[in-house]
Parts: structure tokens; C-alpha cells; sequence
């Protein structure tokens, strides 16, 4: 894809910090109270010859968009899952991206101690999207 090594072009966006309450989690508390989740997306595609015209780029309204309704319409167990089909979802509906990395953080996960921060971070490309469907392990939140 590019000559920078990683297989993802040097051209990336960044939406950072994007918020949502969810219910994500092992334990049943989890499920019925919900809890704070923040997620960051590196969108990686070629957008050093892009013409000034928006239907020729990655729409970001969408990208959040796509990321509220994953996160708050769905519900997984674990992180990583959430994490992994939220990119899954992103080069399924974005055909202009070439890899994406996503970071979901759990601030305020029920670990017995004190800390900032737990969050799972996964990149993708679209070869990745071939392993295991999108929406692997995933409920629908009614």
C-alpha cells in the first residue's frame, strides 16, 4: 500500500474522544447500570491528491455516527470484541479506508484498585475483515 512499512498509507484522521454511556461488560451490574465508554479512531487512507469536495472523502458525521450506533446499540462482553467490530463496521461501510485503528477506553472499569484508564486498541486493514465476520459476539440492545 505504501512505502512507509506498516501497509497503511501515511494519510490518517483522527476522531479523538468521542463519548457514550453503554452497557458493555462481564458483569451483570454492567448491563443495567451501563457505564462511561470514550473512543478514538485512526482512519487511515490516501488523501494527498483529495479535490475540496466532500462526497470524494471519508465523511466523519458518518464515522460518528457508525460509532455512537455500535457502541450504544449493541452489546458485547468484552472490550477487544467492541473494539474490533467497531473497525470491522468502519471498513465495511467506509470503502475509501484503508486500515483503521481503533481505541476503546473503559475509564471507570470494576477492577479492584485505582487507575486512569482501561481501553483495548486494535488496527485493521481490509484483509483483516476476511477472519471473522462483523458483529462477532454482539447483542442488539433493545
Amino acid at each position: 500500500m505504501s512505502s512507509t512499512g506498516s501497509g497503511m498509507g501515511s494519510s490518517k484522521v483522527v476522531l479523538s474522544g468521542m463519548e457514550f454511556h453503554a452497557y458493555h461488560g462481564v458483569y451483570t451490574e454492567e448491563a443495567r447500570f451501563g457505564a462511561r465508554f470514550v473512543v478514538d479512531t485512526e482512519l487511515y487512507w490516501d488523501f494527498s491528491a483529495l479535490t475540496d469536495e466532500l462526497e470524494r472523502a471519508v465523511n466523519y458525521e458518518e464515522i460518528y455516527a457508525s460509532v455512537q450506533s455500535e457502541v450504544t446499540g449493541t452489546r458485547v462482553q468484552l472490550i477487544e470484541v467492541l473494539a474490533a467490530n467497531l473497525g470491522r463496521r468502519l471498513l465495511a461501510e467506509q470503502p475509501l479506508l484503508d486500515a483503521v485503528t481503533v481505541r476503546l477506553h473503559k475509564p471507570h472499569a470494576p477492577l479492584p484498585g485505582v487507575l486512569r484508564d482501561v481501553y483495548a486498541e486494535v488496527t485493521l486493514d481490509r484483509a483483516d475483515t476476511q477472519t471473522r465476520p462483523l458483529g462477532f459476539g454482539r447483542q442488539d440492545v433493545d
